[in-house]
């Protein structure tokens, strides 16, 4: 969900990618219901093991996994409490979409605010839109 939240609503300041110490074999039919209720597809997007990215290119990683990363990581993490909504019902799988996309939104505007700072300290521009979130 938040990959395509990011991916929907700040492609122009960050790139984002979604993956987990254990992900699903499939995404799960209600969460690919209440997301097209957002008028959101996730057709092309599956679960992928951190294993199959490479956290080297990440300036951020989002963790919603509730499992401490290692310290040894040398990029800013941000832990999300979101409980995991396999097994609920529909209800609670629409609660942890709004929670997400609350959350990736006030990030995105986070972003865009250090985009325009930068720009307006720098003739770089895009230089954020580099940042990965995880």
């Amino acid at each position: 969900m938040a990959e395509a939240f990011a991916r929907r609503y700040g492609s122009d300041v960050l790139e984002a990618e979604s993956a987990g110490f254990a992900p699903a074999p499939i995404i799960q039919p209600l969460t690919r219901q209440v997301m097209e209720a957002k008028n959101i597809k996730l057709d092309g997007h599956y679960p992928k093991d951190l294993g199959s990215v490479d956290i080297r290119t990440f300036h951020l990683i989002v963790n919603m996994s509730g499992t401490k990363l290692p310290a040894f990581l040398q990029i800013e993490v941000r832990d999300w409490e979101i409980e995991d909504p396999v097994g609920r019902n529909e209800e609670f799988f629409i609660q942890v979409r709004d929670q997400i996309e609350d959350r990736v939104m006030r990030l995105i505007l986070e972003f865009r605010r250090q985009a325009r700072q930068f720009q307006a300290a720098s003739p770089l521009r895009g230089l954020l839109r580099n940042w990965r979130l995880s």
